[in-house]
């Protein structure tokens, strides 16, 4: 059939099109639709054209009349999807990729982008079956191979992710954003050595990209290389400052190494108030909260941690032992993988609320529409932190608590959660943007794992020698601790040491450490290093193997510290001037052994020796640990939460009278 007059103008309208002459396409495409109304072509690339110039009301109205026109054409179908995806509508979107399917199934790109909304839309499964699909009538759909490792990874599927990212990247080697999350998969799977290098790729390839510079920062501070991972922080932070991510995770990383100055900390803190947060504040609303003072109030706790995580052992007996005619408990949970711990929190809290891919401004309203009277983040800096929903002061009071060492430094968080040995009186306080209440009976309260194995005989008794051990996250093991570690081996000859963490299953990871040790002349022998133990009863397990746990400094173990006692194994630490450096001494002191936490590293040195040198002293407290441990406040579970409590009427009474003008 002879080409009309309108598809010549057509044909030559896309030869400018594609050359990106947008303004002389157009005049074409308007010409042939003058000569021929109904042309779909012309309605179809206009409609196209329209929406790369932002026009999407329109360029939806002119594909809708292509396809009204040409019912079976099957690109306009998919190019329409891509219109009501780009104005958000996604099930529209969904419905037009599906006929570009239905008339084509072998379309790839329909295929494609009909994933992109699925997993959009939070449905991760259909998403992967989509990229799959997609595949297979295109293997080399570089852009479908990394989408389905983008959603393997959500899944928590690393080692198909992993594949999945290799093959778009062989396809297309420029894709930065794969490059990092290569990384950011093989770092999930302990491969930090790979991950690494992956990132060192995307940042060479493309060296302006503030995220790879985070996570290459967050692998340096795993591998124990803090000081290097403060580097890579600061570098994203200079090409992007308003990059909150890579502030908090400075500020955390900031915790590691010894030397820094509390007064320089707080700062950082405060920078990143002024800088994420308080452009916030005009978000701000009033409160409609019934303001009587004694009324059941509802406390709302925000975590990405309600499942097997050290934050768990603390908030699930106060969940549970919470007053509920004086307190209804609301947990926006950011859980992706619910788990085991996931299912038996949701049954203590009276309201469960998912807030995974719910955006700040989102979040801050649920709990505003919830009437939310005291609101307290159990986050602070780490991950899956919801500080910037906090920021937007959703609830009239505002607490931090349990799952951060530190200040969060928001002016919008009124208080913190502490005692007087962690956060003494008065130095501690000029530290802090928020006011500092201090329980009585300590700042924690822990619940022993139900799968605790029973406590063995002390273990020196039966090998004939000492095994001192920590089993805390590897990067506070710093080269200063390995300094005063390496030199208690030296004085207790024939002791061991046993270092437990999941980083050590690299073996690029186990030779740095191996190094360490070496440099201070203890050898490979009087070192073991295990990895990570899947299940929480053999991880305790291994404590029977144990006589000594030796804790980090400058930032002390928690979790740690408390199962190391609750398995009868006494604990050595070392108290410095912040509050990370004090949770040790805080535990001990909860279950009297308060004699354990010395103030300098010869008096450390001192202590752990001579415990190793009295094994009758170290075989009477194995015995009675765990008994202590029980009867102390450190497991009143009842005790504490009245206290907790208490502590939340008299914020709320406080807030009643500083609102009233009182």
């Amino acid at each position: 059939m002879a080409s009309t007059p309108a598809q010549k103008l057509v044909d030559t309208a896309l030869g400018h099109h594609g050359a990106g002459e947008l303004e002389q396409a157009e005049r074409l495409y308007r010409q042939a639709l003058d000569l021929e109304p109904d042309n779909h072509n012309a309605l179809h690339l206009l409609g196209v054209l329209r929406q790369q110039q932002g026009a999407l009301d329109a360029a939806a109205a002119l594909i809708e009349r292509a396809v009204a026109t040409a019912p079976d054409f099957v690109e306009a179908h998919s190019n329409l999807g891509v219109v009501y995806e780009a104005m958000g509508r996604a099930e529209d979107a969904a419905a037009a990729y599906l006929r570009a399917i239905a008339l084509d199934p072998g379309f790839a790109t329909a295929r494609f982008n009909l994933g992109n909304v699925r997993r959009d839309q939070g449905r991760l499964e259909d998403a992967a079956a989509c990229y799959r699909l997609a595949l297979e009538a295109r293997p080399d759909h570089a852009q479908a191979h990394i989408g389905l490792a983008d959603v393997l990874y959500d899944l928590g599927r690393m080692e198909e992710a992993v594949a999945a990212y290799k093959q778009g990247l062989a396809l297309d080697p420029g894709q930065p954003g794969a490059q990092y999350n290569l990384g950011l998969a093989l770092d999930r799977l302990g491969r930090l050595e790979d991950a690494a290098g992956f990132y060192r790729k995307a940042i060479e390839a493309h060296p302006d990209v503030a995220e790879a510079h985070v996570n290459l920062g967050n692998v340096l501070n795993a591998q124990g290389s803090s000081n290097e991972a403060v580097a890579s922080y600061r570098r994203a932070l200079a090409l992007n400052p308003g990059l909150a991510q890579a502030r908090g995770n400075l500020l955390l990383c900031l915790h590691y190494p010894s030397g820094v100055e509390p007064a320089a900390l707080y700062a950082e803190h405060r920078a990143f108030n002024a800088r994420h947060a308080a452009p916030l504040e005009g978000e701000i609303q009033p409160y409609a909260n019934d303001r009587s003072p004694e009324r059941a109030l509802r406390i709302g706790y925000v975590s990405a941690d309600f499942k097997q995580h050290s934050v768990a052992y603390f908030l699930e007996p106060v969940l549970a032992a919470h007053d509920r005619q004086r307190f209804t408990t609301y947990c926006y949970s950011g859980v992706a993988q619910p788990d085991a711990v996931t299912t038996r929190l949701q049954g203590y809290g009276d309201r469960w609320r998912s807030t995974v891919g719910l955006p700040d401004p989102a979040l801050a309203q649920l709990i505003r529409d919830d009437r939310i009277d005291i609101l307290v983040d159990l986050s602070g800096h780490t991950a899956g932190n919801r500080l910037l929903a906090m920021a937007r002061k959703p609830a009239p009071v505002q607490v931090t608590w349990l799952g951060y060492p530190d200040t969060t430094g928001l002016d919008a968080m009124d208080y913190r959660i502490t005692d007087g040995i962690a956060d003494p009186p008065g130095s501690a306080d000029a530290l802090h943007s928020e006011s500092l209440v201090r329980l009585a009976q300590g700042f924690l309260c822990y619940r022993p794992d139900p799968e605790s194995p029973p406590v063995g005989e002390l273990p020196a008794a039966t090998v004939g020698r000492v095994t001192f051990a920590s089993f805390n996250h590897l990067p506070k093991v710093t080269p200063e601790v390995i300094a005063l570690w390496a030199e208690i081996l030296r004085q207790t000859p024939g002791a061991r040491l046993l270092l437990k963490s999941g980083l050590l299953a690299a073996q690029v990871t186990r030779q740095r450490y191996l190094a360490l040790f070496a440099a201070h002349g203890i050898g490979p022998e009087r070192l073991t290093l295990s990895g990570k133990i899947p299940q929480v009863a053999g991880h305790l397990d291994l404590y029977n193997q144990v006589d000594i746990a030796l804790d980090p400094f400058p930032y002390n173990g928690t979790t740690t510290t408390c199962e190391a006692l609750w398995m009868g194994v006494p604990v050595v630490t070392l108290a410095g001037n912040l509050h990370a450096s004090r949770v040790g001494a805080s535990l001990l002191t909860r279950v009297g052994l308060a004699e354990l936490a010395v103030d300098t590293p010869q008096t450390y040195l001192e202590k752990a020796v001579a415990l190793a040198g009295n094994l009758p002293q170290l075989a009477r407290l194995r015995a009675g640990l765990r008994e202590r441990m029980a009867g102390s406040p450190l497991c009143d579970a009842a005790g504490f939460t009245r206290a907790l409590e208490q502590a939340y009427r008299e914020m709320w009474k406080r807030w009643i009278s500083v609102s009233a003008g009182g």
